[in-house]
């Protein structure tokens, strides 16, 4: 529960930061923050890292 209250934390701050600094490179901030998170939940599986990318791409098909 504290991962999407931190995304949404992330969020709102930076659409705060974006309209008030007038730079919507802000609005990229909770994309890479999601991106961070799903790295790091595919890290700590417990098989080697390509393998488990290997196997989610696997699940599709």
């Amino acid at each position: 529960m504290l991962i999407p209250i931190i995304l949404a934390i992330v969020t709102v701050c930076s659409v705060v930061f974006a309209l008030k600094k007038k730079r919507p490179i802000f609005f990229a901030l909770p994309l890479v923050a999601i991106l961070a998170v799903a790295v790091v939940k595919i890290a700590m599986v417990p098989m080697p890292f390509w393998e488990t990318i290997q196997f989610i791409f696997d699940l599709r098909g």
